[in-house]
């Protein structure tokens, strides 16, 4: 396969995929409680999902772990199993990906607060990340893809690890917007313009924005950063925000929905389109026949 910023950089709109979450839920797997487990229990389901999503369409599929920073994990009592956890997670994503799509190494926020506003300090945030990210690296990922972030500085230092790690590996780094009467901002305070800048100066080669929004406000967040950045841009919209129906969470978006929505992201080149929470192949599958049209 090419590069993936070469693809980007002629102009391609690659198709990520969509909820790791939403589909382990539906298998069964009690998500509130550290999903990376099931990465030790049973690889086989996500080698399942994943080849949901390839089937799809999806150029990218992503590893199962978002909260594999060994700070994080060390809450489930799991901090040794960090290499175990993520090393399964790949083989599982490669085993399906072959050569027909990129494994993305899912990089989420390590549950520590940095100093002053938390109990932690940089340098240990980081060395997490930096063991993350080694151990995703040296297990074959593709690209990292540093997601759902609220704090900049956070952000900023997982970005900083995967370069110094692999600075040849591709960084996507994408942070999570509420609007407010002032504009969209992370809870943390941090505004599009900021987190723009602050990406692209920590080195990520991608930057954009996952989750907290449906895909409607997401085309409102994509067309700020369009304005203040010229670099590759990143949108992985939730199907919508969730309402409990029985106990279970239900998202309102329909593959369709999204998908004609999603249209309004061509005009603000955008080079990748994926899902997040709620979304499942069906999505990734209307998203990916948009673009097609689109483009044709």
């Amino acid at each position: 396969m090419k590069k993936i910023l070469e693809r980007i950089r002629e102009g391609e709109i690659l198709i990520g995929d969509g909820a790791m979450g939403t589909m382990l839920f539906e298998r069964g797997v009690d998500i509130s409680y550290c999903p990376e487990r099931i990465n030790l229990t049973n690889p086989e389901m996500l080698e399942e999902i994943a080849a949901l999503y390839l089937k799809a369409g999806a150029d990218l599929l992503e590893t199962n772990t978002f909260g594999t920073s060994p700070l994080k994990l060390a809450l489930y009592g799991l901090e040794d199993k960090t290499e175990e956890i993520i090393s399964n997670a790949v083989t599982a994503a490669k085993n399906v990906a072959k050569r027909s799509a990129y494994v993305s190494g899912s990089v989420g926020p390590c549950g520590k607060i940095l100093k002053p506003y938390g109990d932690t300090d940089s340098k240990t945030i980081r060395e997490g990340f930096e063991r993350q990210i080694n151990t995703l690296v040296e297990a074959g990922v593709h690209v990292i893809c540093i997601e759902t972030m609220t704090d900049l500085a956070e952000a900023r230092l997982a970005v900083e690890a995967s370069k110094t790690v692999a600075p040849e590996i591709p960084v996507i780094a994408t942070m999570t917007f509420d609007p407010t009467p002032r504009g969209y901002y992370t809870i943390m305070g941090v505004d599009i313009k900021s987190a723009a800048a602050g990406l692209e100066e920590a080195g990520a080669d991608i930057i954009g924005s996952n989750c907290g929004n449906g895909i409607e406000r997401m085309i409102e967040i994509a067309r700020a950063f369009r304005m203040c950045t010229k670099m590759p841009l990143i949108i992985q919209s939730n199907a919508g925000l969730p309402r409990m129906e029985k106990g279970r969470a239900v998202y309102p978006e329909s593959p369709e929905f999204m998908a004609d929505c999603a249209r309004a992201l061509i005009p603000a080149d955008i080079s990748i389109i994926g899902g997040c929470c709620g979304t499942t192949p069906a999505h990734i599958k209307a998203l990916g026949k948009m673009i097609e049209r689109e483009q044709s």
